[in-house]
């Protein structure tokens, strides 16, 4: 009998197990870090902090393609190889919000104002806005480093692992750089590039393979899955993908903050190149146009600022646009499971994660 019901595929028993094993795996990693310094203790408070709560997506997307090749019999391996996908996620935060200079996360503040704080509190010298970003930067690649750890001795067979290393090599390279051409794309004077052309290709590298494609795929790889099947999950995981990432546009903008973990209007204010801005500015009328470009990227946006965007977004068509997009993108995502050559249990499974992913409210 499987372990987690494939009708509640990332349900609380599934979330809890995922938290169970970077829980114990950080607990472990936290005494080593004592034997380096007091100080360095900060690093493994915080990384409990930040991995205790999200969706668990890409761990699940793991599980679940394991499944779909066969039905795992060591599961605290499988879960422990699957949850080293969320230690490289929060890696990803932790630099995201350097970044993007974002003051929370997951409802706490966000990694660098904790340090900036610390600094602060221990009455050390120098720049605490400095200190906050490098202790946060830092923390990022010590997941970053626990995150592989993790993977390498989650017990599973060598030879399951020699399978899924290239996958976890490949997603390390795509993400980052899928990163890096989201930072440019936000670097480029609006006009200047075709967004309906550069956005789809940011979100293939830095959402489609980083949390569908590739935790699929290295969950079927350990499992010796074969080409087809790879395959398979693939067709299944770009569309998803995009749909995914264009929910969190919307959410971006229209979230609620008490649900997101994340003030409203944040994506606004960090002048994000998403399909949503892409619409609007493609759908605008020319002085509503240029109006959303003179609001895009000012971190000064207060609410009235946002409430004038988000009307622009909307009555342009631009959220009805994206939700049309999303709707699209789901009902191929769920096509490439029809005959696809999977396992039943987890086919159903699958379904249920893509309509999670598009439905969610954070």
């Amino acid at each position: 009998m499987a372990l987690f019901a494939a009708e509640d595929p990332i349900g609380t028993p599934f979330r809890g197990a995922v938290g169970d094993a970077l829980r114990s795996f950080i607990t472990g990693q936290s005494e080593r870090l004592a034997g380096i310094g007091e100080r360095a203790e900060l690093l493994s408070e915080l990384a409990l902090a930040f991995t205790a709560g999200g969706k668990r997506l890409r761990p699940a997307f793991c599980w679940w393609g394991y499944q779909a090749v066969e039905e795992t019999t060591d599961l605290d391996a499988l879960l422990r190889a699957a949850a080293s996908l969320d230690l490289l996620h929060v890696s990803a935060l932790m630099h995201d919000d350097v970044m993007d200079a974002s003051d929370v996360r997951r409802g706490l503040p966000a990694a660098h104002r904790q340090f900036e704080t610390w600094h602060s509190e221990h009455g050390l010298t120098g720049s605490a806005e400095a200190f906050g970003r490098a202790g946060a930067i830092l923390l990022g690649d010590l997941l970053l480093v626990w995150s592989m750890e993790l993977f390498t001795a989650s017990g599973l067979s060598g030879e399951a692992l020699r399978r899924g290393l290239p996958l976890l090599d490949a997603v390390r390279t795509e993400v980052t750089c899928g990163q890096f051409l989201d930072v440019v794309a936000q670097a480029e004077p609006i006009g200047s590039i075709d967004l309906m052309d550069v956005v789809p290709r940011v979100v293939e590298f830095k959402t489609s393979r980083y949390t569908v494609i590739r935790p699929l795929q290295i969950g079927a790889a350990l499992a010796g899955g074969s080409a087809a099947a790879l395959d398979a999950l693939e067709a299944y995981g770009s569309p998803l993908g995009r749909a995914f990432q264009f929910r969190d546009d919307v959410l971006g903008v229209f979230g609620e903050p008490d649900v997101t973990g994340k003030p409203a209007g944040d994506d606004l204010r960090e002048g994000k190149r998403t399909v949503l801005v892409a619409h609007a500015l493609q759908l605008a009328s020319e002085t509503a146009k240029e109006r959303l470009t003179g609001l895009l990227g000012s971190p000064e946006l207060d609410a009235a600022d946002i409430a004038t965007a988000q009307e622009i977004i909307v009555t342009s068509g631009a959220l009805a646009a994206t939700e049309q997009r999303i709707a699209e993108d789901l009902d191929r995502a769920l096509a490439a499971l029809d005959d696809a050559p999977l396992r039943a249990e987890a086919v159903t499974a699958l379904r249920r994660l893509a309509e999670l992913s598009t439905s969610r409210t954070a």
